[in-house]
């Protein structure tokens, strides 16, 4: 999706995947050679007590072969047909659905993976589900979450990497109206840092409810081990029974973020909880202005970015839960800065 970001605020550039403004700014490697660190067998899709599975994917299936094209479309070229070019983001990739960017491992993994050809041309892939009717019902709750590792690269030969999972607006299919169409970021992370953003974009941009581009939205360290080095469990959970209302984003369980109703206008918020369901995302792109803010303002990728780092997903999954008609009242929640209440005030 087309994203914008100013240069302003570089702390809070997490990438809404939708509109990013320059102004803030085939590949032919062989399947084998992707770096894949984990030899851990899919596990079970985990039911949190009191959910119901609605949608998932464990990624079962051969090796070498696409995702399942009854659960996920792909995103092919530099853009939209008749959207921005670039993504609107100024990344470099071409994505494609060739099994040198996209395949399962036999193992139940999907891995997403960039590859340079001769000519130093970038592809990947991006991902979106089918289904674009995620939403919490009246007075329930929605959970989306994921299970991944980011690509295990650092430094210099990380440079580019840009590696997302996220939902978008089912509206966006059909408009391309970007922030209205609403945006969850649940996990991005750019250059191989030690570090995940978790975002909400809605309403106008610039400026608007959610601070536009850069949305409302916190930065944090992956807990326990390095985002990059390890699996880590990406979860957003959008809660409609309790007042106010609200949204939070997690990491290993550990709260990174939270967006509360009374945070944004009714108005605004009716229309991002009720007007439209969502569709989720998975992507690695390379380079755009993100990633550029974030090496410093050099350009990326760089000759020493390395191809063939594997964003691995084990698996995708979104459950509901039905409201028991009474909304109770919103418990202060610890947030991964270890205070009390929204995080959406941590340090970004």
């Amino acid at each position: 999706m087309q994203k914008k970001k100013q240069f302003s605020k570089v702390f809070a550039l997490a990438g809404h995947r939708i509109s990013k403004i320059i102004g803030w700014g085939i590949g032919i490697t062989v399947i084998g050679l992707a770096s894949h660190v984990s030899t851990t067998h899919a596990a079970q899709i985990p039911t949190p007590p009191g959910w119901v599975l609605q949608w998932s994917d464990n990624f079962d299936g051969p090796a070498g072969t696409l995702p399942s094209s009854k659960l996920w479309r792909f995103d092919i070229g530099h853009s939209y047909p008749n959207g921005p070019v670039d993504w609107g983001t100024s990344e470099t990739e071409s994505f494609t659905d060739d099994p040198s960017n996209i395949h399962l491992d036999g193992q139940g993994h999907l891995l997403i993976i960039p590859q340079r050809d001769a000519s130093g041309q970038w592809t990947s892939a991006r991902i979106e589900s089918v289904q674009d009717n995620f939403m919490a019902p009246d007075g329930g709750m929605l959970r989306i979450e994921a299970r991944i590792q980011m690509p295990n690269v650092n430094g210099p030969q990380a440079l580019g990497y840009w590696p997302a999972f996220w939902a978008l607006g089912s509206n966006y299919r059909t408009d391309m109206s970007w922030p209205h169409a609403g945006e969850f970021d649940i996990m991005e992370s750019v250059n191989g840092l030690d570090s995940v953003w978790g975002i909400l974009h809605c309403g106008i941009n610039p400026g608007g409810p959610c601070a536009e581009p850069q949305g409302i939205g916190s930065r944090v360290p992956c807990p326990h081990e390095a985002c990059t080095g390890a699996f880590h469990t990406y979860t957003f959970e959008w809660n409609r029974s309790v007042t106010p209302e609200r949204m939070r984003w997690f990491v290993d369980g550990v709260q990174i973020n939270q967006v509360t109703e009374n945070q944004l206008s009714p108005s605004v918020w009716h229309d991002l909880t009720t007007q439209r369901g969502y569709f989720v995302l998975l992507d690695v792109a390379m380079g755009g202005g993100f990633s550029f803010v974030m090496a410093g303002w050099r350009p990326t990728p760089t000759p020493t970015t390395e191809p063939g780092h594997a964003m691995v997903v084990d698996y995708v999954a979104v459950w509901t839960r039905a409201g028991t008609g009474k909304k109770v009242p919103a418990e202060p929640e610890m947030t991964a800065n270890g205070t009390k209440g929204s995080s959406s005030s941590a340090p970004r």
